[in-house]
This record gives structure tokens, sequence and C-alpha cells, in this order.
């Protein structure tokens, strides 16, 4: 029996890690420029929603459940959180972030994920009765300035730098390796000062997401991300208590269903005081779900010994419900919505990043030859964004005021980040055959009918390329050769 503890102990701190790489990435999104994008989104309806679901549900815990105020509040603060890593996942394969209720959504869960971080520290605050809650608070505050300054300083003068020079390295792995001891060192730094891993983890990724490295890291940490957050998941099974389920089987689905509708019709009323009815209800049935950073605060709570094991293991299996609920519903929110309200009433915004473009041309690679398509696209207005593997050239393009991304071509996510499913076609501008086939192969994956156009040197490459199915080819050699016969031929004497 001890061996089974100690090693569900095990899983547990590994897949907390699966929260942090989560988090994250969320940081990488978390940009002062998407803040100004999303202030309303975040700031209105995401405070809203936080506050007046936990209120809600503090209440009804406390004067239908007769439980004792500290239990109702963390209660209440649990289930007012929805699932960032399932909701996120569905809307991006959908297609739908960039919609109004996406957006919505995506504003909702920000704020929620912030919010996490004092909910936390909420109930370390009513577990702890040896100080008072005016001194938790000041060293709260003073270790967060501390936190604060050291990552500011970190991030503002060293880790530029420091990728930089990793990159110069052109060694891949170093790279990666890297983007790991920044995650996991900004975790450590900030639980030594008495905060969340994941506090730790969103800063670093606040701190890196204006550098023009964020994509690509965003790309390499998607495994690691999702793999850990699966570890997480199953960690999440293994507390269930199959006898607790079987005792309290039917209140646990009444309870779960409860919720839902709950949920779902306090976000509804929330968003439709401020835009349209099928938008509200999108929104609404996008976001009723409980989350996983829920896992976190019950987990922390049952530890604290607010909540006793019995309640714990009722809402973890109500948790569960819910977010199986989610990943069999999200993926028809439009069809039902439309169903019921087949009148058109949303129109589509900008998206909340900086590579809100769409009808555009992606550029692979932004040498000699990158560079001078750019340079010709920019000149007839077609708009553009080229990704580059080389640092040097990343940084050129900075310069003359071109759209660069620094990141691998060949990676699907990056891809997915530049909106190649919104682009009218995809240049490869590169020497390489094995990168131009890697390049190819992802951009099929996503979308077997956007136009691709591949520059070769000799008419074998054609061949080679033949399984690709790929639109078009110039040989570079044919045209300077036609090129060269035309200007020999017409030149002055």
């Amino acid at each position: 029996m001890d061996f089974v503890k100690l090693n569900t102990s095990y899983v547990n701190h590994i897949a907390e890690y699966g929260i942090v790489f989560l988090m994250f990435t969320i940081g990488l999104e978390f940009s002062v420029n998407h803040l100004k994008q999303m202030k309303k989104e975040v700031f209105v309806f995401g405070s809203l929603q936080v506050i007046i679901t936990t209120a809600f549900f503090s209440f009804i815990s406390h004067y239908f459940f007769s439980l004792d105020t500290k239990t109702s509040i963390v209660i209440g603060a649990a289930l007012a959180l929805s699932s960032t890593a399932i909701v996120l996942k569905v809307l991006n394969e959908n297609g739908d972030i960039h919609r109004p209720y996406g957006r919505n959504s995506v504003g909702i869960l920000i704020f929620q994920d912030l919010a996490v971080i004092p909910i936390l520290l909420m109930i370390t605050i009513l577990a702890d009765q040896s100080k008072s809650m005016g001194d938790m608070v000041i060293n709260t505050i003073v270790s967060a300035i501390i936190i604060g300054i050291i990552l500011f300083v970190v991030g503002f003068y060293i880790i530029e730098r420091f990728l930089a020079y990793v990159v110069d390295t052109h060694i891949e792995e170093l790279f990666i390796a890297s983007i790991l001891l920044i995650v996991l060192s900004s975790a450590w730094l900030a639980h030594s000062f008495g905060f969340s891993h994941s506090l730790g983890a969103f800063l670093a990724g606040m701190m890196i997401a204006e550098t023009k490295y964020k994509y690509q890291i965003e790309a390499d940490l998607v495994p690691f991300r999702d793999i850990l957050l699966g570890v997480f998941f199953i960690s999440v099974g293994m507390q269930v208590n199959l006898t607790t389920i079987y005792s309290n089987f039917f209140l646990i689905v009444a309870l779960a269903i409860a919720i839902l509708a709950l949920k779902a019709v306090l976000i509804f009323a929330i968003i439709r005081m401020f835009t349209f009815t099928k938008r509200a209800v999108k929104t609404a049935l996008a976001l009723a779900q409980v989350g996983e950073f829920s896992f976190a605060v019950l987990a922390l709570a049952n530890t604290q010994n607010i909540l006793d094991n019995e309640l714990n293991q009722i809402l973890i299996s109500v948790v569960i419900i819910s977010l199986i609920f989610t990943s069999l519903v999200l993926r028809y929110v439009r069809a039902f919505t439309n169903f019921f309200y087949p009148n058109r009433t949303e129109i589509l915004e900008d998206p909340p990043v900086s590579a809100d473009i769409k009808n555009h041309i992606i550029v692979c690679g932004y040498s000699l030859l990158g560079q001078k398509i750019v340079r010709n696209l920019k000149e007839t207005g077609i708009a553009y964004v080229a990704i580059e593997h080389d640092r040097q050239h990343v940084k050129e393009g900075h310069e003359k005021g071109d759209i660069v991304f620094f990141g691998n071509a060949a990676s699907k996510t990056m891809l997915n980040s530049l909106y190649i499913k919104n682009a009218t076609a995809v240049i490869i501008a590169i020497d390489n055959d094995e990168k131009i086939r890697l390049i190819t192969e992802a951009i099929k994956s996503i979308d077997p009918t956007i136009s691709v156009v591949v520059k070769i040197t000799h008419k074998a490459q054609m061949e080679d390329f033949s399984d690709l199915h790929i639109d078009s080819f110039v040989n570079e050699n044919e045209i300077v050769a036609k090129h060269l016969v035309y200007e020999a031929t017409h030149c002055k004497i």
C-alpha cells in the first residue's frame, strides 16, 4: 500500500508540470498588445464571470448544503474555473478562436488563469491560523515584488541575449533544453518564495512574449505540454475512489448536470448584457464546464483540511464528468446554435495576436531570395508573413521593417500560429530538399488544398517531390537561362 502511495505521489509531482507548461504557453500569449486588444473580454467579462460565479456557488454551498464558510468559498472558486486546455484546443481545431464567441471565451479563460494564483493564495491564508491575515498579505506582496524584479531584470537584460547565443549554435536540441531551463527555473524561483510553480512559469512566458522566438518556443514546447497534461489527467483519475462514486453515483450525476446548467446560465446572462443572444449562448456552452485548475484548487484545499476526503472525491468526479461533456459537445457548439438561431448576427473581428492577417502569402525562408520575394510582395501590396530559422536573417528583416518570425517552417504549430488556413499560398524559398519535404508535408497535413510554390534548381527535383502534390515549381536555372538569352538577343550594339 505504501508503495502505491509513493508511486502516486511521484506521478502527481510529475503531472503538476503539465499545468506548469500550460501556464507558460498562456504567458506567451499574455503580452501587453494582447491585453490592449482584449481588455474588455479579459477584465470586464472575465472579472464578472469569476466574481459572480464564485459568489453564486459559494452561496448555494453554504445555505443549501450547510457547508461552513471557508469550504463554501473554496468550492465556489473551484467551480468558477473552466478548462483552458480543452477549450483552447478545440477552438483552435475548429478555427473558432478568432470568432467573437471564441474571443470572449479566450478573454474569460485568461482572467480565470490569472485568478488561480490569488485563489491558491486565499486557500493558504484560510488554512493558516498561526499568522494574521495582514502579515500573510504583506509577506506575499513583498515576495511578489522581489520575484517581479528578479524576473524583469533577467527577462529584460539576459534572456534575449541568452537565446540569441543559443540560436547561433544552430543546435535545435540545445534551444529546446534552454527553454526547459527557463521554464523550470522560473517555476522553482516562484515556489521558493511560497508561490505556485505555475505562477513562475506564467511570468516566464510573459518575459519572452514580445521576443522574436515566441512562436518557435511555443511550437517546441507543445509536445512536452501535451504529454505532461496527459499525465496530469491520469493522476487525477488515480485519485478517484470508485467506492465513493458507486455510493454517490446519482448525487454526482445530478450535481454535474446542475453545475453545468447553472454555470451556463450565469455566463449567458453576463455576456448577454454586452452582446447578441447567439454569441452569448455559444460562449456559455464553451465555458460551462469546470476546468483542470479546479483539481489543483481542490487538492490544496484537501491538503489544508478545508475539504474532507469524501466531499473532495465527489467534486473531483463532478469535474471529470463536466470535462467529458465539454470534449464531446464543444465541437458542435456552432452547429447547435445555428440550428436554433439560423440568422447570422456576428461579424468576425481581428484576431487578438500580432499576425492578424488573412488572404496572405507565407514565405518559408528569408535568405537573399526570400528577401526579394518579400520586397516584391510589399511593392504589389500583397499581405505576407515570412518564417526564417536563421537569427541573423530575422534581425535583418526587422531592421527593414519586414514581418519575419523566427521559427521552424516545418512545425504545424508554427504554421497554425501564422494562420495558414487563412493564407492563399505558401512560397518555399529554401535549397534543402529534406526541409522542403518536411515543410510541404506539414502544410498539406493542415490543409491539402492550399497552394504551395517551390523554388528548385533542376528538373529531377520535380520527380523527387512528385508524391507531395506540390502545385507549382519554379526552376531558377531555366528562368535565368531564358533571361540571359533574352538580354543577349535584345542588347543594343
